[in-house]
Formats: structure tokens, C-alpha cells, sequence
């Protein structure tokens, strides 16, 4: 099973290491990278809600988690997100629906 870290791009990895090096100042982070406080405050939030997604104990799929994960970035708006997080829960019922063996189905392959 994969680490939290072990899902993180390098950019965020990256980004990690110049936070821990400036001993998590933010204000000397931002005049590293040359941008504003709130910029670096939004990236590291971003950041914070990407590992708590990839830390969850809460059962989902890779899909999912990467849904998850892209929202927490920035790079999937909400509705997106939702329509495409509704759509897979969608499937994911489909499939089971029609897998007799599939968790929660009876001997005859009906939800129990």
C-alpha cells in the first residue's frame, strides 16, 4: 500500500522541502518563490487537503482518490467534481449490481 507522500507530484514535494527548510515560515517561503503570502498560504492548504485525502482510512477507489486529490489542488472545480464523483459511485453500483459475487449481494446475486 502506497504512502501519502508517495502519491505526491514532485512540485508538491518539492514545495514540502522549501517549507521544512525555511522552518515553516511562510512569509520567507513566499519571498523564495517570489510571490504573495495568501499565494503560499492557498498552495499549502491545497497541499494540506492532498495528504489528507491520500491519508484517509475511508475506503475509495484509485479513481476516486485522484478525483479527490485534483479537486484539492485547484485543477477540478466543485460541480466537476461532483458530477464526476456522482458518475463513478454511478458505475461502481452498476458493476456490482451485476456481479453475483460482488460484496452485499445475496446467493442469487440481489442486494441484500
Amino acid at each position: 500500500m502506497k504512502r501519502w507522500i508517495d502519491h505526491l507530484e514532485e512540485e508538491d514535494l518539492a514545495f514540502l522541502k522549501r517549507f521544512v527548510l525555511a522552518s515553516g515560515s511562510l512569509k520567507e517561503l513566499a519571498e523564495a518563490y517570489g510571490i504573495s503570502y495568501p499565494t503560499v498560504r492557498l498552495r499549502l492548504d491545497r497541499l494540506i487537503e492532498k495528504i489528507r485525502v491520500f491519508e484517509s482510512m475511508q475506503p475509495m477507489s484509485d479513481f476516486e482518490r485522484s478525483l479527490r486529490a485534483l479537486h484539492a489542488d485547484g485543477t477540478l472545480d466543485l460541480s466537476t467534481f461532483k458530477k464526476l464523483l456522482r458518475l463513478h459511485q454511478q458505475s461502481l453500483e452498476a458493476n456490482r449490481a451485476n456481479d453475483p459475487d460482488a460484496p452485499g449481494n445475496d446467493a442469487h446475486g440481489k442486494r441484500k
